[in-house]
């Protein structure tokens, strides 16, 4: 997979995606990650990205020609088609249904903000769809762009060591992840459950689901509202629940 990304400070993307596992796979040639600075292709002495709104009001708008610039050349440095992506409080939230989607592409183009805009014409013609991390506005797309990029990255084929470890993670089905222990099994802070312990895997993998509904219901219920169960999940909740309450 291919990812461009447009920003003035492409050199914070390329370093917050330069470790673990989608750092390894740029290493590998999974992942192909490119930034390209609008500054580079401003045409004034100043090499101005920006301007006054019109209107009034505070800050400065990104102006659309070095922007534009820079993604035509992004485009034309690679023949797969690509998917244009601003990153902005304003747009879709992501989710992990999302990131399946973007990482079955094989191309994507992230255009990261700064200032108070991005120019709504260049966004209107050149984008094909606004992505938000959170409701919370940050100084600039770069870091939203980092955790597009991770989150998909770790998706491609060959990313990670043990291929089930993506879909056993939270929101992989939908849910919450369970909890997970590791050695010592006794510590000052407690023990192990004793049915991780018991090498009985198909319990164990009931536990582990129950436990990731449990969460989930506790946690996340608006989650839990759109997940698809069926009579075993209901049963297995119906008795966390349970638990829950006596123990409560």
């Amino acid at each position: 997979m291919r990812i461009d990304v447009l920003s003035l400070f492409p050199q914070a993307v390329d370093a917050g995606t330069g470790y673990g596992v989608v750092g390894r796979a740029r290493e590998r040639g999974l992942l192909q990650l490119q930034g390209w600075n609008p500054r580079d292709y401003a045409t004034d002495p100043h090499r101005t990205v920006d301007d006054r709104p019109y209107g009034g009001g505070p800050g400065m708008v990104m102006t659309i020609e070095p922007l534009r610039a820079a993604l035509a050349a992004a485009r034309a440095a690679a023949p797969e088609p690509a998917r244009v992506i601003h990153l902005s409080p304003q747009g879709t939230r992501l989710e992990q249904a999302g990131v399946r989607r973007l990482a079955a592409l094989p191309r994507l183009i992230l255009v990261c903000g700064r200032y108070e805009a991005i120019d709504e014409r260049l966004l209107q013609a050149e984008v094909d769809e606004e992505l938000s991390i959170g409701d919370y506005v940050l100084s600039g797309g770069e870091l939203a762009a980092c955790i597009v990029i991770d989150a998909v990255g770790r998706l491609l084929d060959g990313a990670l060591g043990d291929s089930d470890s993506a879909q056993q993670d939270s929101f992989g089905d939908g849910l919450l992840d369970c909890g997970h222990w590791t050695r010592p099994e006794q510590h000052a802070l407690g023990a192990v459950p004793e049915i991780l312990r018991s090498g009985d895997h198909l319990a164990i993998a009931r536990w582990r689901r129950q436990q990731a509904l449990g969460r989930t219901w506790l946690r996340r219920p608006d989650l839990l509202a759109r997940a698809t169960l069926d009579d075993r999940d209901r049963d297995l909740l119906a008795q966390f629940i349970t638990q829950w309450r006596q123990r409560c």
